[in-house]
């Protein structure tokens, strides 16, 4: 027979859900905190992930990584990570080349706009706009990125690795506008692209090479400077928003940790079951030895877009 449970015993081992109460005027810090009282669900990811990441930027013996990968400029996310890097609660920052590209366009004028996926694309390609699900780029923003590197050439013709070519670009772009890119040259973060080439800005400067113009990026060379960064750090943070090159770049960095990272915080809308790093618990990275044993971490499944203001405007409040 199975045993039954005395609810007064149940209760004195388990913790009551608390409804979530949504008051006037309450910060978002509040209704964080009021989600982590619910304990369960979506609700008790995102208070676990906004506790891990206030532990993380408050530890002074934490070195944070950050890899972003997926349509963030597009998605109006790019102030929330020049703010971050403005505020020096990010050390190293990981992404993609076509987040490399969305911000080089911002910063030399162009912009993204509101649009649909509901939409003839065939009539879309005719105006010589790109979508990026429900987000609208004019594609002269290629033109724009070709000129930049035009009228700079000078300076890129010498041998650079990426991280140096992309602390070039920031270097180089206008003052006055907000930039990813920029702002990671201000602040002296060092920005990694390690497929740089799948992008826009791959594209401009393959198209230079082929007209015989002189770039030399040395693709495997700033390699050895996260590795060194990780190889150095007391300790190890973790944050991913999204997946795919970003993620795993920072992954195998975290094998040259002491101890791998002690902190980890992932957004993502992906599934484990099939395998891909996107969708890869960071408790798996353990059989790997990137992450710690004990390591504080959480998952959160959900859209970035949603996750990440929410998580950063809470924390923002705490320190």
């Amino acid at each position: 027979m199975k045993k039954t449970v005395k609810t007064n015993e149940a209760n004195n081992k388990m913790h009551v859900v608390n409804h979530l109460s949504v008051k006037k005027g309450m910060s978002v810090n509040e209704l964080v905190k009021a989600m982590e009282g619910v304990g369960v669900l979506g609700s008790k990811r995102i208070a676990t992930a906004c506790n891990i990441m206030e532990a993380m930027i408050k530890d002074k013996d934490c070195t944070v990584f950050l890899g972003c990968a997926g349509p963030l400029v597009p998605g109006g996310m790019k102030n929330i990570l020049i703010d971050m890097m403005e505020k020096k609660l990010v050390d190293v920052f990981v992404t993609t080349g076509a987040t490399l590209t969305h911000d080089m366009a911002e910063a030399l004028g162009y912009h993204h706009f509101q649009g649909s996926a509901a939409v003839d694309d065939a009539e879309l390609n005719k105006k010589h706009i790109d979508r990026i699900y429900d987000s609208y780029m004019p594609n002269d923003v290629y033109e724009g990125i070709e000129d930049f590197f035009n009228k700079h050439l000078v300076a890129f013709e010498k041998q650079m690795n990426i991280r140096e070519f992309t602390e070039k670009i920031g270097e180089l772009l206008p003052a006055g506008k907000k930039s990813i890119l920029k702002t990671a040259y201000e602040q002296k973060i060092p920005i990694f692209c390690p497929a740089l080439a799948d992008s826009g800005i791959g594209l401009m400067i393959w198209g230079l090479l082929a007209k015989g113009k002189k770039i030399n990026v040395d693709a495997f060379d700033d390699l050895k400077d996260i590795l060194n960064i990780a190889w150095d750090c007391k300790k190890a943070g973790v944050i991913y928003v999204g997946g795919g090159v970003p993620k795993n770049y920072i992954q195998q960095a975290m094998q040259f940790c002491p101890k791998g990272s002690s902190y980890g915080v992932q957004i993502t809308t992906d599934r484990e079951e099939f395998g891909g790093s996107s969708g890869a618990p960071l408790k798996e990275g353990i059989s790997w030895g990137k992450m710690e044993y004990q390591a504080k971490r959480v998952e959160v499944i959900c859209d970035a877009t949603i996750a990440l203001p929410l998580l950063y405007a809470a924390v923002l409040e705490r320190i």
